[in-house]
């Protein structure tokens, strides 16, 4: 080393010392003044790399991480005007520079790769200069120590590749040209991240950190779709997806576990249905614990997870599936958990915040429910109104009880009617759908209790018009599917009837409906019910000759 070099290093070091340490803020403005006007000049090339692959004890960690940034800025503002052979030195200096500083500290290997990975960004000299660093970090990978600095360069390299906010020097088309180049390397890049996940460390600290610095890495990759360059049906069975569920179970990386697996569902369309079957083993040894022990990161992390794969494949919940109810039952969970480890009115901005991000993810979770509970008019076979539920939507409807009565409470009884009653179902100048007429009159039945405690009164008017239309339909007419749909409207008048005794005036429709509904077998005990309650409920209106005739000729058909 020159000894005007050397004055030069010490120059730096001195004006780096006093910005950092100096008691004086004058003296802090003049070293800031003179680092500057020191990074604009060419000798500011060689002091920074001298400085980084020096090993002289004396040089700190501050004087270190100025010149790494140095570097960086440099090539980043002035990169694209070195030569072929100046790029050369400085490419095998920043990766000495690698080597010595493989274990730390960790701030500054991060900037040496980071002026790395603008070097070979810029280095259009090359035809593939990503080709090219691959291969010099497979020496680097072998050398002593090396894997940890290969792990950090592949971990902020393809961030720089798509990074377009810091180097305006470099064409968008040359960043994909350079992603697309990126990606040819995944099988290898993987590969390297398997073993170093296999790596046994006995240090727990250390092996804390080494998962992290993994988790990261895959993150990146994953960022920059490194999974879309493999086949998709070995995915669900790849090592490292499993690596990423293990680490969930690790308080020190479940963070970078929960992104990397939000950043896989958001952007492999095959994902969610393999991280559906995942579900019951995030909802017992994950949430579950941590809704014991109030544990809001894990449960805040896993609900971001869920709404993920809710979002990204609502077909999956249609289907009804065990797994998508676990799904739907866990997601409800994290969501009052929110409630119970309390969000009171003083966090007034805390609960619209996580209003805002639930409220549309069990929206459309009621509407896919919606969708999957209807039944299928074909499922009811002749006149004699046997009937078979479609397989499973028995036993589905029940399961959905409660998960509507919760959806019901979260959302809130306007918020939930407005649902119910959206669509255009009830208007009268277009056909009735009695499929979704039957749907929605299950639900609203589901929920009586929540909407009565709030007193939220819909608008009878829709139930009375199904009433009429039901009553006036001739006998062959109420067959199969439509005994089904006489069924349910009647549970709906039972569950409703102290509201509809004060809405109705004219009983005769209601009683008329009665009779009908308790003649025929498959809707006579919940019309009979419904009758029962209404009378209690109504019994000041019933006072009109006809309605007490009905009521006679029903008590004979009972009879």
């Amino acid at each position: 080393m020159g000894e005007q070099l050397q004055h030069q290093i010490e120059a730096v070091a001195q004006a780096v010392r006093v910005l950092n340490h100096d008691s004086h803020s004058c003296n802090r403005v003049a070293a800031n003044q003179w680092l500057v006007q020191f990074q604009q000049s060419d000798a500011a090339w060689e002091v920074a790399t001298s400085i980084l692959t020096s090993h002289h004890q004396s040089l700190d960690f501050d004087l270190h991480f100025f010149a790494a940034q140095v570097l960086k800025r440099k090539i980043q503002s002035e990169g694209h005007n070195l030569h072929i052979e100046a790029k050369e030195v400085l490419l095998n200096s920043v990766l000495l520079a690698a080597k010595i500083f493989c274990l730390g500290p960790p701030q500054l290997l991060t900037q040496i790769c980071l002026a790395l990975s603008a070097l070979i960004i810029h280095a259009v000299e090359h035809k593939k200069p990503v080709e090219k660093l691959f291969y010099s970090l497979q020496n680097l990978q072998n050398q002593d120590n090396g894997d940890v600095a290969v792990l950090e360069m592949l971990t902020v390299l393809p961030e720089e590749v798509g990074n377009q906010n810091d180097d305006c020097n470099i064409s968008s088309t040359l960043r994909c040209q350079y992603g697309q180049e990126l990606l040819l390397h995944t099988p290898t890049v993987l590969d390297f991240l398997l073993h170093q996940s296999e790596q046994r460390i006995d240090n727990g600290v250390q092996l804390h950190l080494r998962n992290r610095k993994i988790l990261r890495c895959l993150l990146s990759w994953v960022r920059a779709g490194c999974f879309l360059e493999i086949p998709p049906l070995s995915i669900p069975t790849h090592p490292l997806l499993n690596f990423v569920f293990n680490s969930l179970q690790v308080s020190s990386s479940f963070d970078l576990a929960i992104e990397v697996l939000v950043e896989l569902v958001s952007r492999h369309e095959g994902l969610p249905q393999i991280l559906l079957y995942r579900v019951q083993f995030l909802k017992e040894v994950l949430l579950l614990p941590a809704l014991s022990r109030g544990e809001e990161i894990v449960i805040g992390g896993l609900a971001c997870l869920m709404s993920e794969i809710g979002q990204a494949a609502p077909a999956l919940i249609v289907e009804a599936s065990s797994e998508a109810l676990v799904l739907a039952d866990a997601l409800l969970r994290c969501s009052l958990a929110s409630y119970i480890l309390g969000l009171d009115v003083e966090q007034g901005n805390n609960k619209r915040h996580i209003e805002d991000l639930f409220y549309p993810i069990f929206g459309a979770l009621l509407d896919a429910l919606l969708l999957r509970t209807q039944v299928d008019e074909s499922s009811f076979i002749g006149k004699n109104q046997s009937f078979e539920f479609p397989d499973g939507l028995m036993q589905f409807r029940t399961d959905l009880t409660e998960l509507l009565v919760d959806i019901c409470q979260l959302l809130g009884s306007a918020t939930f009617l407005q649902k119910i009653f959206s669509g255009g179902w009830m208007a009268e100048d277009v056909p009735i759908q009695w499929k979704e007429v039957e749907t929605k009159m299950f639900v609203l039945n589901v929920v009586a209790e929540i909407l009565l405690q709030d007193g939220r009164q819909f608008d009878l008017s829709v139930i009375m018009r199904m009433v009429t239309v039901l009553s006036s339909k001739e006998a062959d007419e109420l067959d199969g599917f439509m005994c089904l749909v006489y069924r349910t409207v009647a549970d709906v008048i039972g569950s409703y009837s102290k509201w509809i005794s004060f809405f109705q005036t004219n009983t005769r429709s209601l009683l008329l409906f009665f009779a009908f509904g308790i003649s025929k077998p498959m809707s006579s005990n919940s019309c009979a019910s419904a009758l029962r309650k209404f009378c209690e409920d109504a019994s000041t209106l019933i006072h009109e000759p006809s309605d007490l005739e009905i009521l006679i000729w029903i008590g004979e058909v009972i009879s």
